[in-house]
């Protein structure tokens, strides 16, 4: 039944989950100007030009443009989602191209617009959002029909493969769970979704089974990078891949690579243990002062390791209590909005943030591969960040304009 005293749209916003992310931000801020200004080329460039600055201004930026996007009814929003989609496609495919797309450890996935680096992979994920939202939201007998079924998959497979080609693993990833359980919230019948999960559990077994057993020249193709960081995650010694008549200089040279593979992880796992109960202060982190973290990926990354270590288990506790806030508002949103339509935006948003969060702990504590799935709106990054703020402009949007 439908409460009555819900209006259909009295520009209330979430209070609660604003709470939520300003504190998100505020600690982002915090620890990202931590995280850098222990490196003294960056103390040496002028304030407006420090790293922290520049978050600062994308947080400024992306509060504008949710902003914005909470002036217009997503139904509005909807109803462009397939021109928004096909944009985001045609995106993903010329950052592939060489001299378009800027080549950076190991990928292609940025686009240098001089001003900033323009991730098309980011906004990828709220254009599938937006487009499968409206997709999904036919009438449940239409969802029954198997052509219905396989066009949503295909829908979820296409920029899933593109950005699998950059290549950039963590975030085609997070396209899986945010579009199967869109499609469960639909009411896309079980049994489809069954025999789907079936057979990608198979194939990941077979995969799996791939990199840590097959020998080199018969695996899989795949970056060198990603298998490495696989070998490490499933702690494989490299030396059982060594050719059989290997010297022990090549041994030796096998064990040093896995050390020096292992470093970025290690070096997490050694900040978040060290930071004990109540951690060490700001900016006195030892790992990320003397740069044992590496500095090139303390800010982004393992940002939740440079806070670990210098606020503690209690700092991590409180980081996690603003994501649970943020996650749980929404989901009273999707159950207060007033269609199918606003229900699955906030179902799949919901899904990405969380998706965002846990592999990106998981990476820094060792429960999940590296992959380089930023922590939102704490994980410095423009495109992260504005699509971060974006995605929760549209929560906000289905909040305002909720049933009645």
């Amino acid at each position: 039944m439908v409460d009555p005293s819900i209006n259909e749209r009295d520009g209330r916003l979430d209070k609660l989950q604003l709470v939520a992310l300003a504190g998100l931000m505020f600690i982002g801020a915090a620890f990202v100007f931590s995280a850098t200004m222990v490196n003294p080329d960056e103390v040496a460039r002028p304030w407006f030009a420090q790293t922290w600055f520049h978050q600062v201004i994308w947080y400024i930026m992306g509060i504008g443009a949710g902003a914005a996007i909470c002036l217009v009814d997503y139904h509005a929003l909807a109803r462009w989602s397939l021109v928004i989609y096909w944009a985001t496609i045609f995106f993903l495919i010329i950052v592939l191209i060489p001299h378009v797309g800027s080549m950076r450890f190991g990928a292609r996935r940025w686009i240098d617009l001089k001003v900033f680096l323009f991730q098309p992979s980011e906004f990828a994920k709220l254009a599938f959002i937006l487009a499968a939202a409206h997709f999904l939201s036919r009438p449940e007998d239409e969802l029954k029909e198997t052509g219905v079924f396989w066009k949503g998959i295909g829908m979820m497979m296409l920029p899933f493969v593109l950005i699998l080609k950059e290549p950039d693993l963590g975030s085609a990833l997070v396209l899986l769970p945010t579009g199967l359980v869109m499609m469960f919230a639909a009411g896309t019948p079980r049994g489809y979704l069954i025999r789907l999960l079936g057979a990608v559990g198979v194939f990941a077994a077979l995969f799996v089974g791939d990199i840590l057993f097959a020998p080199r020249g018969l695996q899989i193709p795949m970056q060198p990078y990603q298998r490495d960081r696989l070998l490490v995650y499933f702690n494989r010694d490299y030396t059982n891949f060594a050719p059989r008549h290997a010297t022990a200089a090549e041994l030796q040279s096998l064990q040093q690579q896995q050390f020096n593979d292992e470093y970025n992880v290690r070096q997490a796992l050694i900040s978040v243990g060290s930071g004990g109960l109540m951690g060490k202060g700001w900016r006195q982190g030892t790992q990320n002062a003397l740069g044992y973290l590496p500095r090139a990926v303390a800010h982004n990354d393992f940002i939740f390791s440079v806070i670990a270590e210098e606020e503690g288990f209690v700092g991590s506790v409180v980081v996690l209590a603003l994501y649970a806030v943020v996650l749980f508002t929404g989901l009273r949103i999707a159950g207060q909005a007033r269609d199918r339509l606003g229900r699955l935006v906030v179902v799949g948003v919901v899904t990405l943030v969380f998706s965002h969060v846990f592999i990106n702990i998981g990476m820094n504590i060792r429960i999940m591969p590296v992959t380089g799935v930023p922590l939102p709106l704490l994980s410095y990054g423009g495109s992260s960040v504005l699509c971060s703020l974006i995605a929760m402009g549209l929560m906000q949007n289905v909040h305002i304009n909720r049933r009645g």
